[in-house]
């Protein structure tokens, strides 16, 4: 059975990158062919065919190697001048694109071709795929956050602690000799529901807790619903010190470098788990959030691949905020769907991974470097540069941009992202993240 579910969580996550990468294409398709782009294909995968079939002027199909998809448009780059034949590589290289871009030119398509169109509409295009996922992201987080909810901590009792263990030990059980905890004393119960504390209302475990932990030593008056009925009771939160933590849930050191305590009451209460659907505009919110940690990933990508072949070789444990291949998420997917977890939190981190994986393609995309989506807008936005300075200057409108001219630069990024996926793979598959402990 779990090896079932594993491959279920496989499989679910294959079938969300397919998707992802469809609805992406699907951005670029759309505006081409509303801007009237003469589009020859529309391919999920790379390498042999496994099927298409033509629908009107645009052949649709699937190829073998699904880590990725491209639309075939008509008039990438400008066409080629006649010139000399090409010496070394480089050269090559660069008038093999050109031909095959003079290919995509056919007859009678020469005002559909996409480097005539207005920087803007070019810009709309290339923009149109990350912006697909962007916004599959958004509608994920929001199905999550305001269709199933969050995991909040409720003002129903989970379990009551025993007794008050000595700060620091490592002992796992009561015994005779330890205190009994306040809230075991008081009489709370699992199942209890907090309804008042010291006289406040409470809405939230949160409120409750804060209550509790400024009263040490103080009689606080409970009251809890107890299978439909107000009970009160009398709980008298003991002192324990507890370290200071930031906004972001990092220890607080003092200036010798030692943790920040205070002391605050404590009652040994643990609160049930419930999804409470958050507001609808949680959902974006939580694609920002995502967007941010994913360009800063980004910035730090060399440092971040380097630490991944260190603990390739030295087999140390890789950093949980580093980077995954399509094989190190699918196999993070099979885990999380094998857990021993009930269902709904298991398909809320799979939704997670999902929307989190989409992120990654918009921002990866949105890099400006050629053959990635943002080096074609960076394309299209210097050309519009370049008219501008014309116009403004009184000069003739210049030609065109001559996007082939980068395709040293285009192979060389292309080698670097292939080195990047294989190094990323064999990590995923020898050295796999342990994110769920």
């Amino acid at each position: 059975m779990e090896i079932l579910l594993y491959l279920g969580g496989v499989v679910f996550m294959l079938i969300g990158l397919g998707l992802s990468i469809g609805l992406h294409e699907v951005g670029h398709l759309l505006p081409a062919k509303l801007f009237g782009v003469r589009v020859g294909q529309y391919m999920i995968g790379f390498g042999p065919r496994l099927w298409s079939r033509r629908i009107g002027e645009t052949e649709y199909g699937f190829k073998a190697l699904p880590l990725g998809g491209f639309i075939s448009m008509s008039g990438m780059y400008p066409p080629s001048s006649k010139s000399s034949p090409a010496r070394g590589v480089f050269a090559s290289l660069v008038q093999d694109a050109r031909t095959a871009n003079d290919e995509t030119i056919g007859a009678g398509d020469e005002d559909r071709v996409f480097y005539r169109l207005p920087v803007w509409k070019r810009v709309i295009i290339m923009l149109g795929g990350p912006a697909m996922n962007f916004l599959l992201a958004i509608a994920i987080f929001t199905v999550m956050a305001s269709g199933i909810g969050i995991q909040q901590a409720s003002t129903t009792v989970s379990s009551v602690t025993e007794c008050v263990l000595p700060a620091g030990t490592t002992q796992q059980t009561c015994t005779a000799d330890d205190p009994a905890a306040p809230a075991a004393e008081a009489g709370i119960q699992a199942g209890d529901v907090l309804v008042s504390v010291d006289g406040e209302k409470v809405q939230t475990f949160a409120e409750a807790s804060a209550i509790i932990q400024r009263s040490p030593g103080e009689p606080l008056s409970v009251v809890v619903d107890r299978g439909g009925k107000d009970v009160e009771l009398t709980l008298t939160p003991v002192a324990a010190e507890r370290g200071e933590v930031d906004a972001e849930g990092r220890p607080v050191l003092d200036d010798d470098g030692d943790p920040v305590t205070r002391t605050v009451g404590y009652a040994g209460i643990f609160s049930q788990q419930e999804y409470v659907p958050q507001p609808i505009g949680t959902g974006a919110e939580l694609a920002v959030q995502q967007t941010q940690a994913v360009a800063s990933l980004v910035i730090n990508l060399p440092a971040k691949l380097w630490d991944v072949g260190v603990s390739l070789v030295t087999g140390s444990e890789r950093d949980p905020n580093g980077p995954l291949s399509v094989v190190g998420v699918g196999r993070l997917a099979g885990e999380v769907a094998a857990t021993d977890a009930p269902v709904l939190n298991r398909l809320v981190v799979l939704m997670n991974l999902l929307a989190a994986l989409n992120i990654a393609l918009f921002v990866f995309n949105l890099i400006p470097l050629l053959p990635l989506d943002g080096g074609h807008i960076v394309v299209a936005l210097w050309e519009g540069v370049k008219r501008a300075w014309a116009k403004l200057t009184g000069r003739r409108a210049p030609r065109p941009v001559d996007a082939t001219r980068l395709v040293p630069v285009t192979v060389i990024v292309a080698v670097l992202l292939i080195g990047m996926g294989a190094l990323l793979i064999v990590a995923d598959l020898v050295k796999p993240m342990n994110l769920l402990g």
